[in-house]
């Protein structure tokens, strides 16, 4: 009587350990990474913006260089052009310079318009379609897939947020761990 429930029970554990290896195995989708990678930058980039004081927000280096705010209002405004460039979505920002609008210089208004562009950056993304992304858009003079505009996008995005790393080490924080993943 035993050994039938113990087939039973390891038929059971085995048929459950193969449903999940399937279940792992599943290659996730171009926009799924896509999504789930700006996903990951926006957490991170909140992660600068936190650490950040209030009083270093409008802080620069040298005076010739952007200032901490400006950094990131520059990249705000690239993830609406490349977004809505990559998507065809209409920009909310067109014609706007983020980084000249005072009304965005403190730290919860500059936190909020760089939030806002990540969304929809990531809206855009995922309403996009795998096979959408092989087709080619105009940048400029340049053509390229969707997929590759939005690395160009996502290539943008790291440098700028880099670059607040020695704006934050100077004024004596230290700057969030990398995430990789």
């Amino acid at each position: 009587m035993k050994t039938p429930l113990l087939i039973r029970f390891n038929l059971l554990v085995l048929a459950l350990l193969l449903t999940g290896m399937a279940q792992a195995a599943r290659p996730i989708t171009p926009v799924a990474q896509l999504t789930a990678d700006w996903q990951r930058a926006k957490e991170y980039t909140k992660e600068y913006l936190d650490a950040m004081p209030e009083d270093g927000v409008g802080f620069k280096p040298t005076a010739e260089i952007r200032s901490f705010a400006e950094q990131l209002l520059h990249l705000a405004n690239a993830n609406y052009n490349f977004g809505a460039m990559a998507s065809g979505k209409p920009n909310p920002m067109q014609g706007k310079s983020l980084e000249k609008m005072d009304d965005l210089k403190s730290k919860a208004a500059l936190t909020k318009a760089v939030m806002d562009s990540y969304d929809f950056m990531i809206d855009a993304v995922k309403g996009m379609t795998d096979a959408q992304l092989a087709e080619v858009v105009k940048m400029g003079q340049r053509e390229m897939s969707r997929e590759v505009l939005l690395a160009k996008a996502f290539e943008h995005q790291t440098h700028h947020r880099g670059q607040c790393t020695v704006y934050i080490r100077l004024k004596g924080v230290k700057p969030p761990n990398e995430k990789l993943f």
